[in-house]
């Protein structure tokens, strides 16, 4: 286990937990627990009480951070996991649920069957106590905890599920993998603002729609079009239209976002496309031709594409390959070579 951020005043925490190496999982739970109520709190979000097969089978990999009120754990679980029957305890909190891979099925309210969430699949809910749940082996989820009194009247008794890639959720999972790298070095204002737009979020969550005006939420739009853009470098249509189309604003709303962190989106999605492109020319094998890589990449031709390329990097992409084949150490020629 490996901890960072631990203040004084509780207000921020971090820490990774793996146990998932061979041998490891023994002590992968009394790890985990112990993390957890170091760097984040049973004031947060109180661990249930695991069943003896979970106790004797932990095999989880988890980086959380706390940051205020409110923790977020991403989940790589190998092994399944199962609560105690009566998990117990009063708590006031909301829990989001966000499953990459696998299942994570939760005990219903009172009058109520169990809620599975699917691969794929969110779910929000405002909780009174610990509740029962257990997860599949093989899991991939993000789990949320956030203070319940600003969305507490939002949600009421509902139960909210929808889409992990919805316009919504991509920018709360922007925010979330942000605050995981940065929340170690963040000051006091820093801890608070990033609890508030995690909460603003997740109203949007709630809502299906959120407020295009409000500045914090700048950040995380920008990082969630960065995010889809570099799923789709090589797609002809991707452009901020096509952007703001899946993240649900306006393109106006998407330029302003980028504009309000230093940067324009055409100029990102150039740049990232000419990066590509230039490790494209050093590959060791299957090299294409300036042309090939000028439409690959999405530029007009191989001029364009030349010119673009030598305005970024101060030279052309074939001195480029060839300044890069002048300055590579010989092949080598071992075992692994003769073979």
């Amino acid at each position: 286990m490996h901890g960072t951020g631990a203040e004084a005043d509780g207000a921020r925490g971090v820490f990774e937990v793996d146990s998932t190496a061979p041998g490891s999982a023994p002590r992968g739970l009394d790890a985990f627990r112990r993390g957890w109520e170091t760097q984040v709190g049973d004031d947060v979000f109180q661990l249930p009480a695991f069943s003896p097969d979970t106790i004797g089978d932990f095999r989880v990999k988890g980086n959380v951070a706390k940051v205020h009120g409110a923790a977020i754990a991403d989940l790589h679980a190998a092994s399944a996991t199962r609560t105690a029957d009566v998990p117990g305890g009063d708590q006031d909190l909301v829990a989001m649920y966000v499953v990459r891979r696998g299942s994570w099925t939760l005990g219903g309210p009172p009058g109520h069957g169990d809620q599975t969430v699917s691969a794929g699949q969110f779910l929000v809910r405002h909780l009174g106590r610990l509740t029962a749940f257990e997860t599949s082996a093989h899991l991939t989820a993000k789990f949320l905890v956030l203070p319940s009194s600003e969305l507490k009247p939002l949600l009421g008794t509902r139960v909210v599920t929808g889409p992990a890639d919805s316009a919504e959720m991509r920018l709360l999972t922007a925010l979330t993998d942000m605050i995981h790298t940065t929340v170690a070095d963040l000051g006091p204002a820093g801890v608070v603002a990033a609890q508030g737009t995690l909460i603003e979020l997740t109203k949007a969550v709630a809502k299906g729609r959120f407020d295009d005006v409000e500045p914090r939420l700048a950040p995380a739009l920008t990082q969630a079009a960065k995010d889809l853009a570099n799923r789709r470098l090589a797609d002809p249509e991707l452009s901020p239209a096509m952007l703001a189309r899946e993240l649900n604003v306006s393109v106006r709303t998407l330029h302003r976002a980028f504009a309000a962190v230093g940067e324009q989106v055409t100029t990102y999605i150039r740049h990232r496309r000419l990066h590509e492109a230039r490790l494209a020319l050093v590959a060791p094998s299957g090299r294409l031709t300036i042309s090939e890589l000028a439409a690959h990449w999405q530029f007009a031709d191989g001029s364009h594409f030349t010119r673009a390329f030598k305005k970024r990097y101060g030279q052309t992409p074939t001195e480029y390959a060839r300044s890069t084949e002048a300055t590579s150490p010989p092949p080598s020629h071992g075992l692994a070579d003769s073979a």
